[in-house]
């Protein structure tokens, strides 16, 4: 067990888990990007509420918001880091492993500071809705990321991580990757945005998205109409058209708004402590490892105290377990 504080060697262990041959690409690394984000994307400027403090997705209304449909294999991922280091914070952890998994993908360096506290409870969680539709337009876009505090070139910035996973109909409802390696940070993803003819398919279940086949390589590709979204309004198409250009200043850009979004609802003194009330009250707030048995889906936490994941779950999660 590590020192407690002693982030380096969780972010050796992080890095150390990202190779998962028998998951989506290869990589774990996409989806505990999307769990860091997911888990910071909550917040509410106007109210101070939700945000990266708290874990709330250990608690079934976060964690099974249908936003956060498969970030319980992010989760799983995770737990042997944790159990190797039980001092740190859920909160914590979820958003450095975002932050490691970017770099390690050929991402940039993304600044970090600890301090996250884990709740006792579920009385603060966010509610449903605060996180981004994928089947809508610019319009929403604004408000949802406007509500957290970003502005448009913040907004194009932070879509450019669509550089990195795939869709599944399962989870979101659409289905596909964005770009040819779905596991390499990079500036494709706009350059795509530009360069390529993107068609309207719907899929099976009836969801609408954007796809683009190349007969050659016989590979489709997938936008969400959010993706399309930024090329058709004039203020978000001009950072596209810059980021396309120019991967180093996307990647500068990326790393500073990624840091905003991983500290949203964080308040921090001069030294960078954590001074928001949970925090002060009831410190650095590291909740025990989650349960390994199953526990009910109609209340579940993934707190040891509590019941552990359901069933379904667990059956879902045993092959993710049993290579980690």
């Amino acid at each position: 067990m590590s020192t407690r504080g002693d982030f380096e060697a969780v972010k050796k262990d992080i890095a150390k888990l990202l190779h998962q041959p028998e998951y989506d690409d290869g990589s774990a690394g996409p989806v505990l990007v999307r769990l860091a984000w997911h888990s910071s994307g909550t917040y509410d400027a106007a109210t101070d509420t939700g945000g990266s403090n708290g874990a709330g997705m250990r608690y079934e209304h976060e964690g099974g918001d249908p936003a956060n449909a498969g970030l319980q294999h992010a989760r799983v991922f995770l737990e042997p880091v944790k159990a190797a280091h039980p001092w740190i914070t859920y909160a914590d952890l979820w958003t450095l492993a975002g932050v490691v998994a970017i770099k390690e993908m050929g991402g940039p360096s993304i600044p970090w500071q600890g301090g996250r506290t884990d709740y006792v409870d579920d009385s603060k969680l966010p509610p449903h809705g605060r996180l981004p539709d994928g089947a809508k337009g610019s319009d929403h876009l604004r408000c949802i990321f406007y509500r957290m505090g970003f502005n448009d070139q913040e907004i194009v910035a932070l879509s450019g991580a669509h550089s990195l996973g795939r869709c599944h109909s399962d989870r979101s409802g659409f289905e596909g990757a964005w770009v040819n390696n779905p596991t390499r940070f990079s500036n494709q993803y706009f350059r795509l945005l530009l360069s390529l003819q993107w068609k309207k398919k719907t899929l099976k279940n009836g969801v609408e998205q954007f796809v683009n086949y190349d007969e050659d390589s016989e590979t489709e590709l997938m936008m969400l109409p959010t993706d399309i979204a930024l090329t058709q309004d004039r203020e978000f198409k001009l950072w596209v058209e810059l980021y396309a250009r120019d991967k180093d200043r996307f990647f500068d850009d990326f790393s500073k708004v990624f840091a905003k979004l991983v500290d949203l609802g964080i308040q921090r003194d001069e030294n960078g402590v954590v001074t928001n009330t949970d925090n002060e009250k009831g410190g650095y707030h590291a909740a025990p490892k989650k349960k390994s048995t199953a526990g009910s889906p109609a209340k579940s936490t993934d707190d040891d105290v509590g019941p552990g994941e359901s069933e379904p779950l667990k059956e879902a999660n045993k092959a993710f377990r049993a290579r980690l």
